[in-house]
């Protein structure tokens, strides 16, 4: 991979740009910009970036990865929320010609659209450094929306990397990890220290890659109904899966159906939905499935 010139995970160069243009840091955005280039090669080949690829950045900043990855890659999109930092972008990505930058949400961006016109269509690879607020609905809204997607790669809260990736009967272990598991396999590339950011953020970070399941894991007839369930089951934890199904607006039904469908599992029916596996609410959305 060619290194771009002027290196922006160079603290030096950072500051030296934001300087430049007097840009100030906005809360709401949640910006911390990466200032370690160990860290940035180690992004950027977990996500096995090759010159075939198309890729989506989300939140560039001012240019850091986005350097690195426009280094690697066929052609990059980068979506920018602050347009603040646009100016900042057309001067670091200069000497780039396949770096495209959208001044938008990425919530409001339609990224089928975009593969379907880039890339033909075929899955494109996602790298992104995002704010810990708008982390899981990015990365759902790419899942659920039916984006062509080979692999997502992203820096996040630690405690949000390690829930995206654990099993039944751990404390962090919930909707976010059944969710990410039904759609991707995950695991940790690299933890990251807070000082390898601008400002520094209170937590610690980790890269955290996702690739994409060519088929879903478990058999599911209704695809939404389970993700009722299991939204319901852990929205009162300490409740019990029977009154988590049985509180919850969400879910519909009568009390009988949700026993007799808990039942057919095999383990009482005072159990919590925290000892689920994907599997196992697979087969009790498939069980009320049929009884309704």
């Amino acid at each position: 991979m060619n290194t771009p010139k002027c290196t922006l995970g160079n603290p030096q160069n950072t500051i030296e740009i934001l300087q430049k243009y007097q840009f100030s840091f906005q809360k709401k955005f949640g910006q911390n910009f990466l200032i370690d280039t160990h860290v940035l090669d180690k992004i950027i080949s977990s996500a096995e970036i090759t010159k075939n690829d198309f890729v989506l950045e989300i939140g560039p900043g001012i240019g850091t990865m986005t350097q690195y990855l426009a280094s690697a890659a066929r052609e990059v999109v980068a979506v920018e929320i602050d347009k603040a930092l646009i100016p900042i972008l057309s001067d670091t990505l200069s000497e780039f010609d396949n770096v495209t930058v959208i001044n938008d949400d990425v919530l409001k961006v339609d990224i089928r659209a975009l593969a379907q016109e880039r890339n033909n269509g075929k899955p494109i690879k996602v790298v992104a450094n995002l704010p810990y607020y708008i982390t899981t609905p990015i990365i759902m809204g790419l899942f659920e929306s039916n984006v062509p997607i080979a692999s997502i790669t992203i820096m996040v809260q630690k405690e949000v990397a390690d829930r995206m990736q654990v099993g039944p009967g751990t404390k962090d272990y919930g909707a976010l990890s059944l969710a990410v598991q039904y759609y991707a396999k995950p695991y940790i590339v690299a933890n990251v220290p807070p000082n390898c950011f601008m400002p520094r953020p209170k937590v610690a970070s980790a890269v955290i890659r996702l690739e994409r399941h060519t088929e879903a894991p478990v058999a599911v007839i209704d695809e939404k109904l389970m993700f009722k369930i299991i939204r319901a089951s852990f929205n009162q934890r300490r409740k019990t899966l029977a009154n988590g199904l049985n509180n919850s607006p969400e879910i519909n039904l009568p009390k009988e159906i949700i026993t007799e469908a808990i039942e057919t599992l095999g383990k009482g029916t005072s159990i919590r939905g925290e000892v689920l596996t994907l599997q196992e609410f697979a087969t009790l959305s498939n069980t009320i499935s049929k009884l309704l």
